[in-house]
């Protein structure tokens, strides 16, 4: 499959800091802008005709049919039949966004031990799925194996493509280069570039938290204002979108809230369920890694009955609300998700570390505030993943 043919796209989700274009720009930047826009408009509102378009864009009619020309020149919109409206006169014809028209492969590499790809719809829809073991490769054996799987998602696809999207654990900077990956032996892996030689087509790569909080975004209906997506697996990452901005940090490393210290030998521990702190993967005793990845979940409520194990869990649940409570006081987010497991995140982690954040922040701050289970199961990520060719190649999420 080719990539959809175009000249004024937005070409990088972490250049294009704002996700959803709203307003007119000047015009050296206007066309790219404007398009984007139109797209935005269609993809979330469903089918509008060219002068609601022009209302809620603030575009004059004739950009707007003019833009319009092209997108159905281009395949990525299409006229619906005019319905009757009531009233006297020709009823105005409605315009769709073809989302059932071009795929996207979006590939999660979270999983320590499988790779997980789709082949997806604009909508989020998967069409088609595959699992590649990974088991212990790294480095460029590690890369070899994220190379097969999307060429075989790429061999499925039975539309036109728009893109490849990745979402990957460790830091990754703005041209899609895994700046630092341990898990996976990766130190400046320009793994954009490699796949995109490989496979002839656009690809986008972000932190997997980044994607995840894209996904929470676009797809599960996450707030607009500030929301914060705590993705827990073998580790512990987070992604922020704050005003409508995907939040990256100087170095590419916001959200990387795994690795601050939340367990301290020197105060009791919520009266030590959770014991002594303990050696992370990065060095540092006590980080919040150690008490909240999976693993570390898993082994602390093994064996114990249900009272205990809420116990437990509720102590994880107040230190994930302790390290959350500055990001809430500085950001004054709307939402926080949890994307894991929900049968040990949801219930006693979940009420508790609102608790905490509430029990910590001025009420101005945190008043209002929601926190809950991601409603996309396991698939926040890769959905992400797909988001990120959404943004980069079309200008919108």
């Amino acid at each position: 499959m080719t990539p959809l043919d175009k000249k004024d796209v937005l070409t990088n989700v972490a250049t294009a800091r704002i996700l959803r274009p709203t307003s007119k720009v000047l015009p050296e930047d206007g066309r790219a802008h404007n398009r984007a826009m139109l797209l935005q408009h269609l993809f979330h509102a469903g089918p509008t005709s060219r002068a609601q378009l022009a209302r809620a864009t603030g575009l004059t009619r004739v950009t707007v049919s003019d833009l319009v020309n092209d997108l159905r020149a281009e395949g990525l919109v299409a006229e619906l039949d005019a319905e009757p409206e009531g009233r006297v006169g020709k009823p105005a014809a409605r315009l769709r966004l073809r989302t059932d028209a071009f795929q996207i492969v979006a590939i999660d590499l979270t999983d320590a031990a499988h790779l997980h790809g789709a082949v997806v719809d604009l909508e989020g829809t998967p069409v088609h799925r595959l699992v590649s073991p990974v088991e212990d490769r790294q480095g460029a054996a590690a890369l070899a194996a994220v190379t097969d799987l999307a060429r075989a998602l790429v061999a499925k696809a039975d539309k036109p493509l728009l893109g490849v999207g990745i979402g990957s654990p460790g830091v990754v900077d703005d041209d899609g280069t895994i700046v630092e990956a341990p898990n996976r032996g990766w130190f400046d892996v320009p793994l954009a570039r490699e796949l995109s030689t490989a496979l002839s087509l656009p690809v986008h790569v972000a932190n997997d938290a980044d994607a995840a909080v894209l996904g929470e975004f676009t797809y599960g209906g996450a707030s607009v204002d500030g929301v914060l997506v705590v993705r827990v697996g073998q580790g512990v990452g987070a992604g922020i979108v704050l005003d409508g901005s995907l939040v990256q940090g100087r170095g590419h490393a916001a959200g990387e809230l795994g690795h601050v210290t939340v367990v301290d030998d020197r105060d009791d521990v919520d009266g030590a369920p959770l014991g002594r702190a303990e050696r992370c993967a990065c060095g540092r005793l006590g980080c919040l890694e150690t008490v909240l990845a999976l693993p570390a979940v898993r082994r602390r409520v093994a064996g114990l009955d249900a009272a205990q194990s809420e116990t437990v869990l509720g102590a994880i649940g107040r230190r994930l609300g302790i390290c959350l409570a500055p990001v809430v006081a500085a950001l004054n987010l709307s939402e926080i998700i949890l994307a894991g497991p929900a049968d040990l995140l949801g219930g006693a982690v979940c009420d508790e570390a609102l608790r905490a954040i509430e029990e910590r922040t001025m009420p101005v701050t945190s008043r209002g505030l929601k926190m809950r289970m991601t409603g996309l199961g396991e698939d926040g990520t890769l959905l992400g993943a797909a988001v990120l060719v959404l943004s980069g190649e079309l200008g919108f999420s």
